[in-house]
């Protein structure tokens, strides 16, 4: 599991860079390409050594606000409502090869691999911060108000991210699909769903939502590679450590980071390449969330916090659709 998601993750964290890059490009044209990534790997790797990720993530986060921009595009897209609804429940599906591809890739971006060793983690990190420093500590005083905090945590994460992504599904679908446009080559196309809402100011919208979910999500990328990686190994681990104290966790951060910078010096298109490392976390969660459901329908692992019998099937219902997801895309590409 760790291996895999060490290199999903360093795809991705390609294409995050590679996309900041480009999203840049549209308000900089005359910028390098090459200088634009490795500036942004350079930042985002000073930020994660030398600050605290829970810092300037409370800066950052009002970048990703900018999302919200698709929702209010809806509004001023010629949106044919009845179809909008008919069409979220009842989809045209004739399961071509990239058909096939963007369903996985949906599935990837929302049940993202390296979510589950980021939550996870920073909830441990958090709870050290407290002066829980043991692991008897930690499971003996972890009260039914932390766990209902955690369960609201994670569900308006889920709830404003598809929120924003179906809105972006539909306002593209209202203004590229329907002007002829059936394929992202460019920033630039991407970008074009927001000239309803932002006219010219489009571009600018479109890069700073870009920039900014790449910053935040660049260093959860290469850190929960690096919680994977350095608890399978049982070494010292955890973004609170100093450098000298974690050398090897950093070390995998630093390493995934690079891999990912090199990726975009092989010709893959950073748009496409987002989609692809979608469809590589779609193919890759299956394998985790096996273990994930595993564990907690262990009721001598869990204690009363294990999995009921309804969450149990859900879960396997998830498997079974992921699973079912990444053999068709598999069978699709070969």
């Amino acid at each position: 599991c760790a291996v895999l998601l060490f290199a999903a993750n360093s795809f991705n964290i390609g294409a995050n860079l590679g996309a900041m890059a480009k999203a840049t490009q549209l308000l900089w044209p005359s910028a390098n390409f090459a200088f634009l990534i490795g500036a942004f790997a350079a930042f985002s790797l000073v930020l994660q050594i030398f600050i605290s990720y829970g810092q300037y993530a409370k800066y950052l986060k009002w970048l990703a606000l900018v999302l919200l921009s698709y929702i209010l595009a809806a509004f001023l897209v010629n949106i044919d409502g009845r179809e909008l609804l008919s069409r979220s429940f009842v989809p045209i599906l004739d399961f071509s090869k990239d058909q096939i591809f963007l369903v996985c890739a949906v599935l990837g971006t929302t049940i993202s691999p390296y979510l589950f060793f980021w939550q996870t983690s920073q909830e441990v990190e958090q709870e050290i911060l407290e002066g829980k420093t043991t692991l008897k500590l930690r499971t003996s005083e972890t009260s039914d108000q932390e766990i209902k905090k955690m369960r609201v945590d994670v569900w308006t994460g889920m709830l404003f991210s598809n929120l924003v992504m179906f809105f972006i599904i539909a306002v593209s679908a209202f203004t590229l699909f329907k002007a002829g446009i059936t394929n992202i080559d460019t920033a630039a196309d991407a970008a074009e769903a927001l000239r309803p809402l932002a006219g010219g100011s489009a571009y600018f919208l479109f890069a700073l939502g870009v920039i900014g979910t790449g910053l935040l999500g660049v260093p959860v990328l290469a850190g929960s590679a690096s919680y994977a990686v350095s608890e399978s190994f049982g070494w010292r681990n955890g973004l609170y450590r100093k450098l000298k104290s974690a050398t090897a966790f950093y070390g995998v951060i630093i390493i995934s980071t690079l891999v990912g910078l090199g990726l975009n010096f092989m010709g893959i298109d950073p748009i496409k390449a987002l989609i692809w490392s979608a469809v590589l976390n779609g193919l890759v969660a299956p394998v985790i969330l096996i273990q994930i459901v595993l564990l907690a329908s262990n009721k001598g692992l869990m204690g009363k916090y294990v999995n009921g019998s309804i969450a149990t099937i859900f879960g396997w219902l998830v498997v079974f659709l992921m699973a079912a997801a990444g053999v068709a895309t598999i069978w699709a590409l070969f």
